[in-house]
This record gives C-alpha cells, sequence and structure tokens, in this order.
C-alpha cells in the first residue's frame, strides 16, 4: 500500500513535527474525516490540479472504514474541493466560493434573520464599490445604465415597477466593478428580491422616498468623482437604511 505520507510534497520543519493524518477514536467519524482531510491538504501544501491519496491509503491511515472516507470525500465535492478524474483518480480542485451559497439562498428557505443580513452585506457593498466604478466604468456600462434609466422615467408607475429597474440599475453597478466575485453576489441576490420588496413595503411613504435617483448616479458617473458618488450612494439606499434601523 502507498503511503500517503510520500504522495504529497513535505513541509519544512519549523521546529515543531510536521503535520500528519492521525487515527481518529470518537463519535462523528465522518465530520471529524472531513476536517481532518481539509486540513491535510492543507498542511501538505496540495495545490489545485495535485493527484490526492486513494480512498483505501486514507481509510489506513484514519484507521476508519472506506465507507466513512467516501463519505467524507462525497462531501468535500459537494464543496467543490475535490473532483474524480478518469486514470488520475480524485483531484484537489480550486473551489467555487458561491455554488454552494447560491443553491441554499432562496427567501422560501432562509429566514428573516439571514435575508436581512444579506441585506445589510448589499449595502455594505454598494457604499464601498465607488473606487472600482471609476476606475472600471465604460460607455458600454454607462449606455447600458442610460436605457435603464429611460425605461424607468417612462414607465415605472408603482413602487413595484421602481424596484424592478432598481435591480436591473444595479446589476450593472456590479458589472461595472470588473469583480467576478460581486458580480456573482448581486445575482444571488435575485432570490432575495421579494423579501426587499416586502421588506421596503413596511417602511412609510415619507421615508421610502428617495432623494438621489438612478438618473443622479449616472450623472455623477459620468461627470463626478468617487466621493461625490459614494455620498450619492448613501442617500439613494437611505430607505434600507431606514428600514434596517426602524423598530419592529
Amino acid at each position: 500500500m502507498t503511503d500517503i505520507n510520500k504522495s504529497a510534497p513535505k513541509i519544512e520543519k519549523t521546529g515543531s513535527e510536521l503535520f500528519d493524518l492521525e487515527p481518529l477514536v470518537s463519535i462523528n467519524m465522518t465530520d471529524q474525516v472531513e476536517d481532518k482531510l481539509r486540513n491535510y491538504f492543507i498542511h501538505r501544501k496540495f495545490k489545485a490540479g495535485d493527484t490526492l491519496p486513494k480512498e483505501m491509503e486514507l481509510a489506513a491511515a484514519l484507521n476508519v472504514s472506506r465507507t466513512i472516507v467516501r463519505e467524507a470525500l462525497s462531501r468535500l465535492k459537494m464543496l467543490g474541493m475535490i473532483e474524480s478524474r478518469k486514470r488520475r483518480g480524485m483531484i484537489l480542485t480550486e473551489p467555487d466560493i458561491w455554488s454552494g451559497f447560491i443553491k441554499i439562498v432562496d427567501s422560501k428557505l432562509l429566514g428573516e434573520r439571514a435575508l436581512k443580513e444579506l441585506l445589510e452585506l448589499r449595502l455594505v457593498i454598494e457604499m464601498g464599490v465607488s473606487e472600482l466604478l471609476f476606475l472600471r466604468r465604460n460607455e458600454a456600462d454607462l449606455d447600458a445604465l442610460e436605457k435603464i434609466v429611460i425605461m424607468e422615467e417612462d414607465k415605472a408607475k408603482t413602487p413595484a415597477d421602481h424596484a424592478i429597474y432598481d435591480v436591473e440599475f444595479h446589476k450593472i453597478l456590479y458589472h461595472m466593478s470588473g469583480n467576478e466575485t460581486l458580480y456573482r453576489f448581486q445575482k444571488m441576490l435575485g432570490y432575495v428580491f421579494n423579501y426587499i420588496v416586502g421588506a421596503m413595503s413596511t417602511v412609510n411613504e415619507k421615508d421610502r422616498a428617495v432623494t438621489v435617483t438612478h438618473r443622479d448616479l449616472l450623472n455623477i458617473l459620468k461627470n463626478g468623482d468617487p466621493r461625490t458618488f459614494q455620498d450619492a450612494m448613501h442617500k439613494h439606499l437611505a430607505p434600507y437604511y431606514k428600514f434596517l434601523l426602524s423598530p419592529k
């Protein structure tokens, strides 16, 4: 049987013993095996594309059954950390940080606290994205924003109408940031759209009034600077802050 300690590059000693897998002698074996494997990959400095030890070798090193190892590996596959390849066996992969998260983000599955915190996260991001927008803005994105603003000014009659155009406008802003992670976060927000619309309906009409419109934000993007845009964005998002700060 292949020694799994020889299947990965060694770590230089720094005065302490080398990290290694050790047998487990406790309950919740699958949870512990999953944790042990994750730490093993990290401390042995596996990189994406590296071939991993076989199930049988891992089971022997951990002194557990192959069934438990297989279940732990299945969990890591679901997280996008490993995958099976023909003629190579299991390899380490670079996890997709949003894939699992997106699957569970749905207003019907998440509680109000989680949905509210996602809304808060959205506000934090949109307040901090101004520098990226001015660094990476281009005519195509500005033209796309212009079309959305024109449609909103022409067709939006109700709060629900404005909410739809709000989503489209801010979607372009996330795209304009040039950051794929931010853009995917914005796409995930679509799943909590109904919650956001419902939440805003609890804010009185005066507090829902927008003092800085999408047209104002677009004009600043065209002719202003990041600081002015950030200040305007804070005013634009004020109704959401009022909702978050309002007593239940």
